[in-house]
């Protein structure tokens, strides 16, 4: 995978901040639309799953989390079928069937590259390590800096930081936006910074889009919306508040920022609808995986089982 490059922070205004006001019924009945619209089967349903499977940072949080672990979801991750499975498909395409990224905590994130060092076929599979105090955001910013110093230096190619809530929440967007340009300059112009908004903690949509905009301008490669630890993570609602910042951000700048829903989105059905979501407002240009990600742990599951099932009634 060949990122883009980095974001860089422009200076803060709060011009952007200014009357921003969510109409809850037009964004329930567009999410309703996405939902069903994502509803496939047959080859096409396979298509999109191996699609998912390409834009999935593979992800292990867990508590019990060691050397073992860690190196069973690095070799999924890579191989997540064998030959015989994708046997219709021709090489070049099999090549392509790994995530995008694992994910990982800095203290793992050792293990996630000797291993992805170690495997054969040379495919590239980014390191991500969350920081900055996942899950909470509530400690000192000189560690949560010293967090992303320390993934880096480990092997870590991209970092998820988490922001501090309660700066959304008492509105100190000038705060906000100085402590994550201070997490995207830690991680310098070639490792790429993914912001976690939390916005299950965030208490309105209008924060939620506020959040977007102001971690944006502060140099955010992506915007993401949980670190699936909160009681609401991603919801289809609630990506559509995102996006919409995203395309306004890309109005005011001509960047374009990616977008990584993560928390809740288990099954195949669910990714189509995200990416059908994508692709009707974002575009097609968003479907790749310098621009959009599931953060995920199960979905693979299900994507092992659809294809499985497809390839097993066509053998």
């Amino acid at each position: 995978m060949v990122h883009s490059s980095a974001n860089t922070p422009i200076g803060f205004t709060t011009d952007c901040l200014q009357n921003v006001n969510v109409h809850l019924r037009g964004v329930e009945e567009s999410a309703a639309y996405y939902s069903t619209i994502g509803q496939v089967s047959g080859v096409n349903e396979l298509i999109w799953a191996l699609k998912a499977l390409q834009l999935t940072d593979l992800t292990t949080l867990a508590g019990d989390d060691c050397q073992s672990n860690v190196r069973r979801l690095c070799i999924r991750a890579a191989f997540p079928f064998t030959d015989h499975e994708l046997r219709f498909l021709d090489n070049d395409v099999k090549s392509k069937i790994h995530t995008a990224a694992v994910c990982v905590y800095p203290s793992r994130v050792r293990d996630a590259y000797e291993t992805l060092q170690s495997l054969e076929g040379g495919k590239r599979i980014e390191i991500a390590a969350v920081a900055t105090g996942f899950p909470t955001g509530q400690y000192p910013l000189s560690t949560r800096l010293q967090e992303i110093q320390y993934a880096i230096a480990q092997g870590a190619t991209e970092i998820d930081i988490v922001i501090d809530r309660t700066l959304v929440l008492c509105g100190e967007w000038q705060k906000l936006y100085d402590e994550i340009v201070e997490m995207r300059n830690a991680c310098g112009i070639t490792v790429h910074m993914k912001t976690i908004l939390a916005i299950g903690e965030l208490g309105t949509f209008e924060n939620v889009y506020k959040a977007s905009m102001v971690a944006m301008m502060a140099g955010a490669d992506f915007i993401k919306t949980s670190t699936g630890k909160e009681s609401v993570n991603a919801t289809l609602e609630v990506g559509l508040i995102m996006i919409r910042a995203i395309q306004d951000f890309y109005k005011l700048t001509n960047r374009k920022i990616g977008f990584k829903p993560a928390g809740g989105v288990r099954s195949v059905q669910d990714a189509i609808a995200w990416m059908s979501l994508i692709k009707s407002t974002l575009g097609n240009e968003w479907l790749q995986p310098h621009l959009f990600r599931f953060g995920a742990s199960g979905l693979l599951d299900d994507i092992e089982k659809n294809v499985k099932n497809h390839f097993q009634k066509h053998a």
